[in-house]
């Protein structure tokens, strides 16, 4: 083996990003590493300021200059794409008048690991850019478990308020989502029209047949109301056999008076439950936002809770729309 042979063995191991150069400033040797970063350009035979722009110091721009930077640091890229950031040191060889010129990334090392898919074999054992690289990984780690984590915590906060808001058996809307949407429009001084329903007959249901026959009406109701109404309307379970529906923008009388027809109309039509006649009816109580001047939840709840005991003093499976002026129904 050669003295060059042994020098270039060594330099491999210890510096696989070095340069070895010729008094003419041409690359005789390339690290391993180093000839990584251009695969179809072979850096043996190229001149050296041919390859590398001299960043800093900017008066280094003839080969001699360069052999003159002995021990000084040196800042320099690529001429081509990507041209990526490197740091250098000049070693000169006094017996061949060439210099070995070590080049390392620096702080662009975590650019340059992505760039060109280095791993921990392309840097020195003693290199601190492999403690720097397994920092990255586990930092990398850490941030994709905490990602990870947080997507979950997400999901659990929103189906625990989902929960929160949600009847168990209907999959309806509860009281507390409906106190919500209330509250809400009334806030932002929205139009709105709030129907109670109250399920006639259930309790019949529930006393003949049981309580499995029970929740199988409620959520057939459940699923009717869902198909008469738009995917804007609120529909809410608040009570056993108690529900309300509040429809934004939607005051028109005609327009309810049609939509509670078509509730009545289907929620009379018997329910089968295992070979069983479930037959239930429906009373509908509506009050308007705009039937009061400083409208208060309790105030429109209150004033569909009297259409809704009108709708049941005349003879359920009715609607009866809150009138001002009887304080009943219009």
């Amino acid at each position: 083996m050669t003295d060059t042979q042994e020098l270039a063995g060594l330099l491999e191991t210890l510096c696989p990003m070095y340069l070895l150069v010729d008094q003419n400033g041409c690359i005789q040797q390339a690290g391993p590493t180093l000839q990584k970063l251009r695969p179809e350009l072979p850096l043996v035979g190229q001149g050296f300021l041919d390859v590398f722009e001299l960043i800093r110091p900017r008066t280094v721009t003839t080969v001699p200059a360069l052999m003159s930077m002995a021990g000084a640091k040196l800042h320099l890229k690529f001429h081509d794409e990507p041209r990526t950031t490197l740091k250098g040191l000049v070693a000169p060889l006094a017996r061949s008048g060439g210099a070995v010129i070590n080049l390392s990334f620096g702080i662009s090392i975590l650019d340059a690991v992505r760039d060109y898919a280095l791993t921990s074999a392309d840097f020195s054992g003693t290199d601190l850019a492999i403690e720097l690289l397994y920092l990255v990984e586990a930092k990398s780690a850490a941030m994709e478990a905490s990602r990870s984590l947080n997507l979950r915590f997400q999901g659990a906060m929103l189906a625990a308020e989902e929960q929160a808001y949600t009847d168990t058996l209907t999959g309806l809307k509860n009281r507390r989502a409906m106190d919500n949407e209330l509250a809400h429009l009334i806030s932002t001084r929205s139009t709105f029209a709030l129907m109670h329903l109250d399920l006639d007959f259930f309790k019949s249901v529930n006393d003949r047949l049981g309580h499995a026959a029970g929740d199988f009406v409620l959520q057939q109701a459940a699923r009717i109301m869902l198909e008469e109404t738009r995917g804007e309307d609120t529909v809410a379970r608040v009570g056993g056999d108690e529900f309300v529906i509040i429809f934004k923008d939607l005051t028109q009388g005609d327009t309810l008076e049609s939509i509670a027809d078509r509730l009545i109309s289907r929620l009379t039509e018997p329910m089968m439950f295992q070979n069983q006649r479930c037959s239930i009816s429906a009373s509908i109580g509506t009050a308007l936002s705009t039937q009061f001047q400083a409208l208060k939840a309790a105030d429109i709840l209150h004033g569909a809770d009297l259409a809704l005991y009108q709708a049941k003093r005349d003879g359920r499976s009715c609607h009866r729309l809150y009138s001002t002026l009887t304080n009943a129904r219009s």
